[in-house]
């Protein structure tokens, strides 16, 4: 049985289908019950520090509510590609090889 060959299309997909792996896994390593305003050091103009919030709880909500809003798209834009893919590749194998048909009507 030949092996099939990987298109184009479908490479993408596969790296796709990675992208939206790793969305998920930002979303399932930073869930929003265990957020906390990140705090980091400012140096000041007169040499000293000063702790100031460089993401607030509110903005990393935010970032991964934006985060799951890009996987749910990203998840329909592969299904529909795979969707594509598959129809196209029905529609080859449906396809007659021309001269083949007049050969076995002449066998027959």
């Amino acid at each position: 049985m030949a092996k099939k060959e990987n298109s184009y299309i479908e490479l993408e997909l596969e790296w796709l289908e990675r992208r939206a792996e790793d969305l998920k896994a930002y979303v399932e390593k930073n869930p929003i019950e265990g957020l906390k305003d990140r705090i980091e050091w400012k140096q000041t103009k007169s040499g000293g520090a000063m702790p100031m919030v460089i993401a607030s709880i509110e903005a990393q909500v935010k970032s991964i509510r934006d985060t799951l809003k890009d996987y749910v798209q990203l998840c329909e834009a592969i299904d529909k590609l795979r969707e594509k893919e598959d129809i196209k590749i029905k529609a080859r194998g449906n396809q007659q090889i021309s001269g083949l048909g007049s050969l076995q009507d002449k066998q027959h």
